[in-house]
């Protein structure tokens, strides 16, 4: 063994950057199994009494679902999105306005098979989108235009609710749209496209998307190459911010989540999906912390919220998407992340 790693080192390949497994950290609560493929997270923090905050997770396939559990990890039944054709990741936000007094918290999440994505409010699970808002509608190559990733981007500068979504393949520039959402007089959600960014490495595909509203960056994995860095705010240009991790995974980067501290400060916590681990950064510079190994087995998507919740998730919540259909959750204090 010794000799293949100093001959795969020799060529450079990644067995030598590869950071040792750390031993594994047993989840909180294991979710009921979904009917199919689990593959990405959201968490909803309720304002009014965070025990009974929800965590949605897609349920990939052509049959496919947003599922929601309650925190001991038990399906909510009247929360669910059933009959979804192949959600692949979700996201959420708080305070969409409807009109000039009313909001709502809305999960958002891409429909692969219908070309679109959907929006629907938090937490009466009613769809806002009068069935869906196509994507990629402008590109020639139909191909290009099968949704994956999303994650949504609330600004700080004006309010305006944007949705940021990536492709299941696409063009080694403008990779992904950014969306601007708005509510019409009947209180239907549109999208409008307010810019194309993103650049691809080509070498296998985006799925994750991640944005930090605070700090105004949007992050996301290009698969086998690196993650990336982008001002989320569409005034700001088009212009890389950042790039990192090219040599902290086996092979595919995975999902991403964004643990925020009051202060600024915080953690990027990214998906080593082969390596059945999570490689953790600094928020503000992006440089490597500390590996994680949290028991999952080819994570893809993942989330976090850093508030106390209830008696089991004191500090937060991890949510991790596993191999089994099901998501693990831990208490971010088991993180070791304070």
């Amino acid at each position: 063994m010794k000799k293949i790693v100093l001959g795969l080192c020799a060529l450079g390949f990644f067995a030598c950057n590869m950071k040792e497994k750390q031993p594994a950290i047993a989840p909180d609560v294991i979710t009921e199994k979904t009917p199919n493929d689990t593959d990405d997270p959201a968490i909803w923090v309720n304002p009014e009494d965070a025990s009974k905050s929800i965590v949605f997770g897609t349920d990939k396939d052509t049959n496919g679902g947003i599922y929601a559990f309650d925190l001991d990890g038990k399906i909510i039944p009247e929360k669910c999105i059933l009959n979804v054709k192949r959600p692949n990741n979700v996201d959420l936000r708080y305070g969409f306005a409807i009109n000039d007094s009313t909001t709502t918290d809305i999960i958002a999440f891409t429909e692969r098979e219908k070309q679109q994505i959907r929006v629907f409010s938090v937490p009466d699970m009613k769809p806002l989108d009068n069935g869906g808002i196509p994507v990629f509608a402008d590109d020639a190559n139909n191909e290009f235009k099968f949704p994956m990733g999303i994650s949504l981007y609330k600004s700080p500068k004006d309010g305006a609710m944007y949705a940021i979504v990536g492709r299941k393949t696409g063009p080694l520039e403008n990779y992904l749209y950014q969306y601007k959402l708005t509510a019409d007089s009947t209180g239907i959600v549109t999208g409008e496209v307010v810019r194309k960014f993103g650049k691809f490495s080509g070498k296998k595909e985006i799925e994750a998307i991640a944005v930090d509203d605070a700090l105004g960056f949007v992050y996301y994995s290009d698969e086998m190459a690196g993650v990336r860095k982008y001002f989320a705010e569409p005034s700001k240009g088009n212009e890389q911010v950042n790039f990192f991790g090219q040599k902290d995974f086996v092979e595919d980067i995975e999902g991403i989540a964004i643990a925020t501290k009051p202060d600024g400060t915080g953690y990027i916590i990214v998906s080593d999906q082969q390596h059945g681990q999570f490689n953790v950064y600094n928020r503000t510079d992006n440089t490597f912390v500390k590996a994680l190994n949290l028991s999952t087995v080819e994570t893809d998507g993942c989330d976090v919220v850093t508030v106390p919740l209830n008696s089991t998730f004191t500090q937060g919540l991890f949510a991790a998407m596993n191999d089994d259909a099901s998501f693990y959750l831990y208490d971010f204090k088991k993180l070791g992340l304070e």
